[in-house]
């Protein structure tokens, strides 16, 4: 590689020495000092003139990537002003002067400081100049230069990504293509081949091949199957220099994946496939799945199942699985082991989205044989129908027989049956059923007005096995008969008036019945036969199920007669003929010329006697204000008559008096007698009351004698009675005490009051014994001076 660079270096120093001698046509340079400036201004119209040229360069050329010892020398700048005397200063400016490219600021000479890389900058745009070292001033005005750096195959290709991920059809034809790639080289495309690619496959032979100018990938085998294989890696190559011995190249990898295609049919692993289910299994039950297997993937692989033929056809079904693409086989229909036990059933797999381009390869569906074996069960009874309908006469007797029902055993060991019906059905027991043969009767009598149906519930269970038991619902109608009587439809609030004439419609009837004959109700009416010829109203049946009521005379007196009462008998035409009698009552009422009732009431006699409603108000008010003043004068006489039980100045009711007298203790017996309270068969001696000195002295009413052993609180409650009703008993704010306290008392008296009337001193030494707390009892009781101290 040295020489390769001294070569050149000798060509640019050729090359700088024909630029010193011989003048460069297409540059020119003006010189700014005196004397040496040949030309003219632009300013002014003189002809130009040529000028002598001061600088020997135009461009330089330097390779890259220098890799020998000393500094690559590029050229040298020189000027006619340089007489050799070290005068002159060169100074050189622009991309990378100083830091790439030095100058010999005495001879000119410039040299390449750094490698340089033509890919980072193939550039350099310079300017140099020439001053005098003692003015300063410029000898030369500053000029520009290029130094172009020349390419080296240095870049190997380079693609545009690591790895490529790629995708192509299986069974695609040969040519196909699958992708392109691209690689880069960063070297000069103007210069030599060094930038020229071309790409080659390295790995992925004989399935793919890569143009050499394009880089496109192709298919390079036909028919290739993803299910014998599905990834690929390719390795492709990009060389530059043409794809010549010593260019530079770089690789890639390609995956490639080949894409399913639906070009395989469904296949069963079997031909043969078995199942079995008990008789009693209820409908949609799944017996078991099966599946048809497909090398495709995807929709490709999805696969509809169905039941082609066999004599199972009808009675199971087949439903597809989306996600694990099996057939469930289901139960359709009922099955029944007594009446077949094996069934067979053709099953086809077919492909729900075919590609048309392989149908050349076979159909794309397939068929297996499945078998069902039915298993026997102990089933419950069998109802001969699915429900029954009994009707029955309402009037029909307790005991009769209203229909049958009947179930057997399914199974071949044909189990004896009983049966019973469901009380939740039948709260008010009416019907009754026979246990072994199911026959139905009744056992209340029945109401069709009142309940039309009855559904009711038959269980038929097998004798052998309880749990074994069936229901069917019944359906009871009952068949209406003529028990009811026909009645007015409503209340008919009926008026004549006073000034009708004879023959006048007064009321237009009609009739209702509970019953509901099969034919529809048909009614007549007619008086009663104690009034068949009545003298005031007649009756005609209009033949539609109603009446009218007409007058038979002329004119009609309320003051005479205000009501009449009209009986009418109302027969019905179905067997047991029923008849009812409704009476009507017909008001005569007060009208106007056009037959408007006007009034009906006593008011209007009132009014037509010569009295206003103004007069009865006015007799009405005074018999009011009569009354309040009766009793007022009442009220008045009453509080006159009554006088305060006590009317003096020294009314106790609101003053308080005091007594200050202690009393004499027990020794005084004419304060108050208290035996009295001991003793209730005392008898209550005429006394003077002591607390107040009474004006009249009224005579003592006597208390009848107690009774013995009487209670404490009847001899109380007697005694509060007799104080309410004593007119001598204290005023309204006394207190009556009573301290009675009763006979036969187990623990005799706690008082004081009767210690005087026991013989003698009593020996109060115990109380010492009962510790601290009876101390001061014991000080006071217990001595033998104590009662005397």
């Amino acid at each position: 590689m040295r020489t390769c660079y001294c070569f050149p270096f000798l060509i640019w120093t050729c090359m700088f020495h024909m630029v010193h001698m011989t003048p460069l046509p297409k540059r020119t340079t003006k010189y700014l000092q005196n004397g040496r400036i040949l030309g003219l201004a632009q300013s002014d119209g003189k002809t130009l003139h040529r000028t002598k040229r001061g600088w020997m360069w135009n461009q330089f050329f330097l390779l890259e990537e220098y890799t020998g010892p000393d500094t690559q020398y590029v050229g040298k700048l020189h000027t006619d002003q340089d007489k050799g005397d070290g005068n002159l200063k060169y100074i050189l400016t622009g991309d990378g002067a100083g830091s790439l490219f030095i100058i010999d600021e005495n001879t000119g000479d410039i040299h390449a400081a750094k490698k340089l890389d033509r890919e980072e900058k193939s550039l350099y745009v310079l300017r140099a100049k020439a001053i005098d070292r003692k003015t300063g001033r410029q000898v030369e005005p500053e000029s520009e230069f290029i130094i172009k750096i020349h390419d080296i195959n240095d870049n190997e290709p380079k693609f545009t990504k690591d790895m490529y991920i790629a995708s192509v059809p299986e069974m695609s034809g040969v040519g196909t293509s699958v992708i392109q790639v691209t690689a880069t080289d960063a070297d000069d495309a103007n210069y030599g081949n060094s930038a020229k690619v071309v790409y080659s496959i390295l790995q992925g032979q004989p399935y793919f091949s890569v143009d050499p100018e394009t880089g496109i990938i192709k298919t390079a085998l036909p028919d290739m199957s993803r299910e014998n294989r599905e990834q690929y890696q390719v390795v492709i190559q990009a060389k530059d220099m043409g794809g010549q011995m010593g260019g530079l190249s770089g690789t890639t990898l390609v995956n490639i994946t080949l894409t399913d295609v639906n070009d395989n049919p469904p296949r069963f692993p079997q031909s043969t496939y078995q199942f079995s289910s008990p008789e009693s299994a209820p409908l949609g039950t799944p017996l078991g799945r099966i599946k048809a297997n497909d090398l495709d993937v995807g929709e490709n692989a999805e696969i509809e199942y169905s039941i082609s033929n066999g004599d199972g056809s009808d009675m199971f079904d087949i439903i597809t699985d989306k996600d694990t693409q099996e057939g469930i086989i289901t139960i359709k229909k009922q099955l029944d082991f007594e009446n077949k036990m094996l069934y067979s059933l053709r099953v086809e797999a077919a492909n729900t989205h075919p590609d048309p381009r392989f149908f050349h390869l076979g159909p794309f569906k397939d068929t297996a044989l499945v078998k069902v074996f039915v298993e026997d069960i102990d089933e419950p009874p069998v109802f001969s129908r699915s429900s029954y309908i009994i009707e029955v006469d309402e009037d029909a007797k307790e005991g009769t027989i209203i229909g049958q029902v009947a179930a057997q055993d399914p199974d071949a060991t044909k189990n004896a049956i009983k049966y019973s019906v469901d009380r939740h059905t039948d709260l008010d027991r009416i019907f009754n059923i026979h246990s072994g043969n199911g026959s139905l009767f009744i056992s209340k009598t029945l109401d069709r007005e009142e309940t039309p149906w009855h559904n009711i519930t038959v269980i038929a269970t097998e004798i052998n096995n309880p749990k074994q038991s069936s229901q069917i619902p019944i359906f009871i109608k009952i068949l209406d008969i003529n028990d009811h009587a026909p009645e007015f439809a409503k209340y008919y609030e009926t008026f004549v008036c006073e000034n009708a004439k004879a023959g006048q419609l007064v009321q237009t009837v009609s009739a209702v019945d509970k019953d509901e004959p099969p034919r529809g109700h048909k009614f007549f009416f007619e008086l009663v036969p104690e009034f068949a010829v009545h003298p005031n109203f007649s009756v005609v049946d209009n033949k539609d199920n109603t009446a009218g009521i007409l007058t038979r005379r002329n004119g009609y007196s309320r003051s005479k007669m205000s009501t009449y009462f009209l009986p009418i008998i109302i027969f019905d035409n179905d067997y047991p003929i029923q008849s009812s009698t409704g009476t009507l009552t017909i008001r005569v009422c007060a009208c106007d010329n056009r037959g408007n009732m006007q009034s009906c009431n006593t008011e209007a006699l009132l009014l037509s006697a010569g009295l206003s409603t103004g007069a009865l108000i006015a007799i009405l008010l005074c018999i009011i204000i009569l009354l309040v003043l009766v009793v007022l004068f009442a009220a008045l006489k009453r509080q006159r008559k009554k006088e305060p039980l006590i009317i003096s100045k020294d009314d106790v009711r609101d003053n308080i008096v005091t007594y200050n007298d202690e009393g004499g203790g027990e020794e005084d017996t004419q304060a108050f007698d208290i035996g009295t309270l001991r003793n209730p068969e005392a008898r209550e001696e005429s006394k003077i009351r002591r607390d107040v000195i009474p004006e009249t002295i009224f005579q003592i009413r006597r208390t009848a004698p107690l009774w013995e052993n009487i209670d404490v609180q009847d001899f109380i409650q007697r005694r509060l009675k007799e104080n309410d009703l004593d007119p001598t008993a204290p005023p309204y704010d006394s207190l009556a005490t009573y301290a009675y306290e009763g006979n036969d008392s187990i623990a005799n008296s706690l008082s004081s009051l009767e210690s005087l009337t026991m013989d003698g001193n009593q020996d109060y030494d115990y109380l010492s014994d009962w510790g601290p707390r009876f101390k001061k009892l014991a000080d006071m009781y217990g001595g033998d001076d104590s009662d005397r101290d």
